[in-house]
């Protein structure tokens, strides 16, 4: 089905300056989001990069402390699929310390580079800290218990930010 060019700019409005998914942006207007996804495919390739629109958007909108609580969101989002994901994963144990101590460096990395840019956040960067180290304290000292921890640490993780960010 052909969309009015006009339908594209109505996408990207939606997505940089109101801060909408991709595709709840594209539902909103009733696109598909393989279109969407395509759209700005096509608008980076041709130099127009939505995502950095986006963030200048917010920055100019809201500041730097609005930016910095949609990374600590999307990072927190990554961390603990990424989480699952290797805690999951059939890999010899060497393999697993290793990729979860990249993983803990990355989270520590973007916790405290969020501290500098929003220093209000750091009561939720606290509290992030803390489960982490719960994580690693049940992962050593019960790791049978490791799997239904990790059960209940995605949403409680996800009522964290609700909570402090």
């Amino acid at each position: 089905m052909a969309h009015p060019p006009e339908m594209k700019q109505r996408i990207r409005a939606l997505y940089v300056h109101e801060g909408l998914g991709l595709e709840q942006a594209a539902q909103k207007l009733k696109v598909s989001p393989r279109t969407a996804s395509r759209w700005k495919q096509e608008a980076f390739d041709a130099g127009d990069d939505w995502d950095k629109a986006r963030a200048a958007s917010m920055l100019a909108g809201e500041g730097a402390e609005a930016v910095s609580r949609v990374v600590l969101e999307e990072f927190l989002k990554l961390f603990q699929s990424t989480l699952q994901e290797v805690t999951a994963e059939q890999m010899r144990p060497l393999e697993k310390a290793e990729a979860m101590s990249r993983l803990a460096d990355a989270y520590t990395k973007t916790i405290r580079a969020i501290q500098k840019s929003a220093p209000e956040l750091n009561r939720l960067a606290v509290a992030s800290e803390v489960l982490q180290l719960l994580a690693k304290f049940v992962r050593d000292r019960f790791p049978a218990h490791a799997a239904a921890f990790m059960e209940v640490l995605e949403p409680f993780g996800e009522a964290l930010v609700k909570t402090y960010g």
